[in-house]
């Protein structure tokens, strides 16, 4: 068994390295249904769970407390509130309609299959909520902060890429929707031609990244998680949701979004560094799931995400109806939410390649609410569990 910190920390890195190299040198068609952070979730809980790793340590205790609280806050410094709301307009409006339906949809679609499940799954519910507000930052965040086990996690790991897969083409085939949508949401003209233009202006270089970079980036990290360890110590406690965890993780959310608000967002390599945790942070959970529980309740839970993204969709073309916002732009917002910065930079491309920009600063404010979203919930699911 491979158990001591050092040890267990070198295996988890390479596995996430390993799988990012191979899609990267072969470029597999098979990454493009099953993402690498899939392999990197279930190939460690293999491990874990025949024995190889230890499904327990002090360097999972580690990740969890002070390195989940630290990438947390590098991720959020490229949130830019004001220029996406600037830039985005009645799009963002769409989006946050998306995000509504994400988190009203949670309880609706956990309710259909609740007497299936374990009593606990409703944190499953919330983790896939942050992801499907923000990203896999918000996802690990929320559970996290909620007690997720490492099974739970995998449901929410496994239901956010086995929907993703079917949910993009759709994405990507309502381009050909385009006039009849255009027309039933009465869609002016001239909005799309604002949005190029807004696109181009958001286009901006960034600086090469130097070692004073790294040290700024761990300073402001680890400042934030610290002054969030301690604040949180005085806040009054309402489990099962509201525990002292979800007060960590909703303060350095918090001290996140403050530090993106100055010169601190320009720090360059902030994003690749929190991605890099991120991956290493899924391993990490994947080492303590437990096989046989995730195989006992995956069906069902797959039934309810589709029952749940479905509600979203509905949620977004309602959006859509009531602020006259075009195909392009509801497909943005619904990916930026279900699919992240990656997932709305490739559907952004297909509708119109000048809205590349405008999908990466709409998928950036995902971040920014996912924490929250994922949290209200998981509230919301553990009142009807």
């Amino acid at each position: 068994m491979i158990s001591s910190p050092l040890a267990v920390l070198a295996a988890l890195t390479g596995v996430a390295a390993f799988f990012l190299f191979v899609e990267r040198v072969t470029k597999w068609r098979v990454f493009k249904f099953f993402p690498p952070l899939l392999f990197i979730y279930f190939v460690p809980m293999v491990l874990s769970n025949t024995g190889v790793l230890a499904h327990e340590g002090p360097v999972y205790d580690w990740m969890s407390d002070t390195m989940l609280p630290f990438l947390l806050v590098i991720v959020l410094l490229k949130v830019d509130v004001v220029s996406a709301v600037r830039v985005m307009g009645r799009g963002m409006l769409v989006m946050l309609c998306g995000s509504a339906g994400v988190i009203l949809g949670a309880p609706l679609a956990y309710s259909v299959v609740k007497g299936k499940l374990d009593p606990t799954a409703w944190k499953a519910f919330g983790s896939l909520a942050g992801s499907w507000i923000g990203g896999t930052a918000n996802m690990a965040a929320v559970s996290q902060g909620i007690g997720a086990s490492g099974t739970e996690f995998g449901l929410a790991v496994l239901g956010d890429n086995m929907v993703y897969i079917v949910w993009l083409p759709i994405l990507l085939a309502s381009k050909g929707l385009a006039p009849w949508f255009n027309r039933f949401t009465r869609v002016d003209p001239k909005r799309i031609e604002m949005l190029e233009r807004a696109g181009a202006e958001a286009k901006a270089g960034e600086d090469r990244m130097a070692v004073r970079h790294f040290l700024y980036l761990l300073f402001l990290g680890l400042a934030a998680t610290l002054a969030a360890e301690h604040v949180s110590r005085w806040l009054p406690e309402v489990p099962p949701v509201l525990t002292a965890g979800s007060w960590r993780i909703l303060l350095v959310t918090t001290f996140g979004l403050l530090l993106s608000a100055t010169p601190a967002r320009t720090i360059p390599g902030s994003h690749e560094l929190a991605m890099a945790l991120i991956y290493l942070f899924v391993a990490n959970m994947g080492a303590r799931a437990n096989l046989s529980g995730l195989r006992e309740q995956a069906i069902w839970f797959l039934l309810a995400a589709y029952l749940w993204v479905t509600l979203h969709g509905l949620a977004c073309v309602l959006g859509a109806r009531l602020f006259r916002v075009d195909i392009g732009s509801t497909a943005i917002a619904s990916v930026a939410n279900v699919g992240g910065a990656a997932g709305a930079s490739l559907v952004a491309a297909h509708h119109n390649p000048r809205l590349v920009p405008v999908a990466i600063l709409m998928a950036l404010m995902g971040y920014a609410l996912g924490t929250y979203g994922g949290f209200l919930a998981a509230w919301l699911c553990q009142r009807i569990s």
